[in-house]
C-alpha cells in the first residue's frame, strides 16, 4: 500500500514546554511535516478553558456564580454575562493571549531552525480557536449576539499582532473548529445554541462566519481548518454518522473564501474504517492539503493502516494526523504517537 504523504499535527502536544515539543516532532517526522506548532502549552493546555480568566477582568463582564469552579492548571471555569446596564459594544477586551504566546514561541522556534533541531522549510503553526468556541462556551441566551462582534473584533486583534511580528513566509494560521461542528451535528448542548443568532438553520451563518476567519489570513500566509468533534476525556461530544457533515461544512466554507485554503483536516473515528463512514469523502470539493485524523494512539499503526485503507477507496491523495490534539492524551504515550504518524506517513 502507497503511503499516505506528510503529517500534520493539530495543535496540542503533552508536553510541558514549547522547545521539547518542537524539537521531538520535528525529530521524529522531519520532512513528513509542512508546519510546526508550539503544542498550545502553558495556559493554552485546556484549550479555550483560560479565556473565562481573561474576559471576566474586562468592565462589564461578570463571571456567574459568586464561588469560582475550579479547573486544572488553576482555571476558574465559571461562565461569563455581560454586566446589567452594560452596552457591550463599549466593552474594552484585554489581550486574549494568543499573540503574546505566538510570538514567544516563533523566538524558540528561530533559535532550533539555526541550530539545526528544526529542518530549513517548515514553517510555525499557530492554532487559534474561533470567536464562536468561546462565546457558546461560555456566554449564553442574549449575550451572545450582544458579545460575538466585540470578542471577534478581539481575535482579529490578535492575529494582526501574529501577522506584525512574524514573518509571514515562515507563519501558519489554523482556525480550530469544534462547537460550529456540535451546533451542524445538533450535538447535546450546542442544538440550541445558535438561537438567538439565527432563526431557523444555522448552516449559512457558520459558514459566513468561517469563510471572513480564513479570509482575514492574507494570502501570502498559509491558512488551514481542523474541523473536530472535540476530545474532552478523549470522547467526542457526538459520534458521526459518517463524514457526510464535515464535506458539506468544508465544501462551503472553502466556496464561500475568496483566499484559497491550504489544507484541511478532517476527524475518523476510532471504530470507524467501514465504507459508509468514509465515502461521503468521494464529494470532498477541495485542491488543497486534506490531513485525514486516523492515527490513535490506543491501536497504533495497524489500526491507522486499517483506516488508510479504508479512505482511500474514496480518496486518493492525503496526509495523516490525529483526529484532535494531543495534549491530553495519557503522559508517556506521546512519542509513540507521533512515531505512528512517522510509520505511516512518507516525507514530502
Amino acid at each position: 500500500m502507497t503511503q499516505p504523504q506528510g503529517a500534520h499535527l493539530v495543535g496540542s502536544v503533552n508536553y510541558d514546554d514549547a522547545e521539547t515539543t518542537m524539537r521531538t516532532a520535528a525529530e521524529i517526522l522531519g520532512t513528513r511535516l509542512r508546519r510546526l506548532p508550539d503544542g498550545e502549552v502553558g495556559k493554552r493546555f485546556h484549550w479555550i478553558m483560560f479565556q473565562p480568566d481573561v474576559l471576566g477582568q474586562a468592565d462589564g463582564i461578570e463571571r456567574v456564580g459568586d464561588v469560582p469552579i475550579p479547573f486544572p492548571a488553576g482555571i476558574d471555569a465559571r461562565p461569563l454575562r455581560i454586566a446589567e446596564g452594560t452596552d457591550a459594544a463599549g466593552i474594552a477586551l484585554p489581550a486574549l493571549g494568543y499573540a503574546d504566546a505566538a510570538l514567544e514561541s516563533y523566538a524558540i522556534f528561530t533559535r532550533l531552525r539555526a541550530e539545526g533541531a528544526v529542518p530549513a522549510g517548515i514553517r510555525f503553526q499557530v492554532s487559534l480557536p474561533t470567536p464562536l468556541a468561546v462565546i457558546s462556551s461560555f456566554f449564553s441566551g442574549d449575550d451572545r449576539a450582544a458579545i460575538e462582534p466585540v470578542y471577534t473584533a478581539a481575535m482579529l486583534r490578535e492575529l494582526d499582532g501574529i501577522l506584525a511580528a512574524i514573518p509571514h513566509d515562515d507563519l501558519a494560521i489554523q482556525w480550530d473548529v469544534a462547537s460550529e461542528m456540535g451546533i451542524i451535528e445538533r450535538a447535546a448542548g450546542y442544538g440550541k445554541v445558535m438561537e438567538a443568532w439565527w432563526p431557523g438553520d444555522p448552516f449559512d451563518g457558520l459558514v459566513a462566519r468561517l469563510a471572513a476567519l480564513i479570509d482575514a489570513v492574507p494570502r501570502d500566509v498559509e491558512v488551514g481548518v481542523h474541523l473536530c468533534y472535540g476530545d474532552a476525556g478523549e470522547k467526542h461530544f457526538v459520534e458521526p454518522a459518517d463524514a457526510g457533515n464535515l464535506v458539506r461544512y468544508a465544501n462551503a466554507v472553502v466556496a464561500a473564501s475568496v483566499r484559497p485554503v491550504t489544507w484541511l483536516h478532517l476527524p475518523v473515528p476510532i471504530d470507524r474504517d467501514d465504507d459508509a463512514y468514509f465515502a461521503p469523502l468521494a464529494g470532498l470539493v477541495f485542491d488543497g492539503e486534506l490531513y485525514l485524523g486516523l492515527v490513535h494512539r490506543e491501536d497504533g499503526v495497524d489500526g491507522a493502516e486499517r483506516r488508510i485503507e479504508a479512505a482511500r477507496r474514496f480518496v486518493s491523495e492525503f496526509g495523516v494526523a490525529t483526529e484532535c490534539g494531543i495534549g491530553r492524551a495519557p503522559e508517556g504515550t506521546t512519542e509513540g504517537i507521533l512515531q505512528t504518524h512517522a510509520e505511516v506517513a512518507s516525507p514530502w
